[in-house]
This record gives structure tokens, sequence and C-alpha cells, in this order.
């Protein structure tokens, strides 16, 4: 037998969660599949840090019984700040026992349009019915290394993202590729792990966000007006990118180089005393690499070679909806897509009807806060919006939205 269910969230981290709590908040019916927080549990190592603000780092609204403090009030301590990695999970999994109980951790296999309705299939061969779906499932298909390091043994080179602990690593040369948080970071988790490690970075050095933390403790009364919760992108440009709506206004060109600006690769600089003893290269990228036994060989383009027992690649994401596995040719050719993410309208809805992505892949039309857990609070509301008035029958009226045409500009 097919169940029917009016909506459907599909992922269970921060934006699956926030979604689903506004939705239930306004009534709806909504029923969430996936494993809460799985990504971060598995794909971030321990011991990490968020690099976000504690006001940045609130899933969904940061006011309100399923904040932060409402969670470090009910836990009975103080959290670090930075917020570890640890505690976030903590925090997650708290506010879906508070806001979304139940939530169902069978696996979405395929999403196939059904007259107007949607066909859900799931792991365990179960067969459901939605009216609206909502793709919340996160960026692990979508994490990407430079074809130069594609193709190896996955025993020689990984994604960051392949490592929940570094402590296999011990005693091993480990190459570390990568000029981000995440490239640093693992980098000085890898050191604490008793590796020896160099770090590659393509730039001409690492970008400290020192003078961001310097304005961040001392802008005083004048700090929303520098820098808005959402803490994404520099001084200026971060007020832009705080209003998603305001953003999928401009041209798709100076979208893009916005985007590309607010979320070039910086590091928060209480990384900066956990490498001090770390060799790091900059300037540098890797032009080849090959096996040599059970070692990986580096060509550098400065002209030098690199021995390591592993190559660490912290390189980011690139987002294509397509390597979704539950996104079959049915859906995909029916979605206007750029850059590999979709077109959305205003309640984050794509060309399929009914069908809405939140996180990650609603960057090219919302802006690059919708890449960070700060983007939560306005993905939850614009979605449940939209849901409750295409509910009741009535029309646009958003507060801070304006209907947003499915065509470039």
């Amino acid at each position: 037998m097919r169940t029917q269910q009016p909506i459907v969230v599909v992922g269970s981290g921060p934006y699956g969660l926030a979604a689903a709590a506004e939705l239930r908040r306004a009534g709806a019916d909504v029923r969430v599949l996936g494993r809460v927080m799985s990504f971060w549990r598995e794909h971030m190592p321990a011991g990490m840090f968020l690099r976000s603000t504690w006001d940045a780092s609130h899933i969904g609204e940061p006011r309100g019984p399923h904040s932060l403090a409402a969670f470090e009030e009910a836990r009975g301590r103080r959290l670090a700040r930075p917020v570890a990695i640890a505690d976030f999970i903590a925090y997650a999994e708290w506010f879906a026992q508070q806001a979304v109980p139940a939530v169902d951790e069978r696996e979405v296999v395929a999403i196939t349009p059904r007259d107007k309705m949607f066909e859900i299939a799931t792991s365990d061969g179960a067969v459901m019915l939605a009216g609206r779906v909502v793709v919340a499932a996160g960026v692990r298909p979508f994490a990407w290394q430079p074809d130069e390091l594609q193709g190896l043994p996955a025993d020689l080179v990984s994604h960051s993202s392949d490592h929940a602990d570094f402590a296999r690593f011990r005693g091993r040369r480990v190459v570390v590729v990568g000029g981000g948080q995440s490239a640093v970071e693992s980098a000085a988790l890898l050191a604490e792990a008793d590796a020896a490690v160099e770090l590659l970075v393509r730039g001409e050095g690492v970008r400290w966000l020192n003078r961001r933390q310097w304005l961040l403790r001392h802008a005083g009364i004048v700090r929303p007006l520098l820098y808005p919760r959402t803490d994404v992108g520099p001084v200026g440009l971060n007020l832009l990118v705080a209003n998603p709506s305001l953003f999928a206004g401009f041209p798709q060109v100076l979208r893009r180089r916005i985007a590309r600006r607010a979320i070039r690769p910086a590091v928060a600089p209480w990384l900066q005393d956990r490498v001090s003893g770390i060799r790091v290269t900059t300037g540098v990228r890797v032009r080849s690499a090959s096996t040599l036994g059970s070692e990986v060989a580096l060509r550098i383009d400065d002209g030098s070679e690199r021995r390591a027992d592993h190559v660490v690649c912290a390189t980011g994401f690139q987002v294509d909806v397509a390597a979704y596995p539950f996104i079959g040719p049915e859906v995909r050719d029916r979605l206007v897509l750029r850059e590999g993410m979709p077109v959305l309208r205003s309640g984050l809805e794509s060309s399929v009807p009914g069908l809405h992505f939140i996180g990650a892949p609603s960057a090219f039309t919302f802006g690059p806060v919708m890449r960070f857990v700060s983007g939560t609070a306005f993905a939850a509301n614009a979605l449940t919006r939209a849901v409750v008035q295409a509910r009741d029958g009535r029309a646009w009226s958003l507060r801070y939205e304006k209907p947003i045409a499915l065509v470039d500009k």
C-alpha cells in the first residue's frame, strides 16, 4: 500500500529540521525522512569547531524556544565559543526532539512525479505519495577534488568530508590541499593526531580573519550595521547577501560576482596557533599525481615534488543536483538549472511545481548565505509562507519577498 503525505522533507540536517519545524508551527502536516545530522556526524572530523559566530549558528530563528541559547539553558552548562561540532550536533538532536518529533530515518532512493503529486521510494522498498517535496539533502554528493587528483585509489587520496576522525593517520605523511577553513583545520587536527603534515595553498597566503574578529569585538552598538547576524561576506557586501530576496533580484552576472567575493577562502584566527608548526606552502598548485608503490607522488607547478602516504583534498563542494541519487531523469529533465543549481521562485520552488530546494542548491537564486546554517531562518520562513498561502488559496503577500520570475536576467 502507498501512504499519502501532504509534505515530505528529504533530509534532516539543519535546513531540513528548520523547515519542518516552521511548517509544523504553521499547522502543516509534514514528514521528515533521513537520519538526523548524519552528514555532520559521519563526515566532519571530531574536534572541529564552527567558524560561524554564535549569532550565525542557530537552526532557524535565533530567538525563541529552539535557539542555541535555549539549548544551552536546557543543558545547564555554557557552550564553547566557537561552537564545537559535538555540541552543535547535540543541539540539532535536541532541536529535532523538541520541534520535529518522530523523524523517519529511512533513506529516500527515488522521487518521481505522478499526476501532480510525487512518488517517493525509500530504501526499505516502501512507497509514499506526497503533494509537495522539500529537498534538504545537504552537500555530501557534491564533494569536489581537482582533476589532477581524481582517479587515484581512495587509500591514497580522499576528500576532507570522507573523515570523521584523523587518528588513523598517526605517524603518516599527509598533504592537505586547500586554503580555507576546512583545509587549515584539517591540517591542525592531523598534526594533533601525530601525522606529519604539509598544507598546499593555491593562493599567495592563508587569509586570516583577524580584522573581522577585532571589529566584531569592538564595534559596539554599530555592530549590527557592520555585521548582520548571517555572518557571510566582507563588510558592506554582507548586508546584501544577508537579504536573499534582494540578492535574487540582481542580474545573474552580478549575483555570480557577489557570491564569489563573499565566500572566498578564509580562516578563523583561533586556528593560527594550532598550525604554527605545520609546513605551509603557498602560491602553488598540484600539476599531476601518480601512485608510487604505497605512496602518492605529487608534481607541483613550481617544479618541486612531494611524496606522501595520503593526500586530503579540502577543496570544498560544487553543487550539482543531478548528483543526488534520488533525482532521476523524470525530475532532472524538467528542472531549469544554472551551474548545477535549480532556478527558484519565491518559496524556493523549482520549475517542477511542488518541488522545493533549500540549502546549498538554492544559492544560485538566493545567494551564498544559503550555504550556511545562518540561512536556515530565511529558507524555513520563505518556504512556509509559500506553503501556507498555497494551502489557503491566497495571493503572494510576503513581508520581505517579491515573486521571482523563473528566467535569468
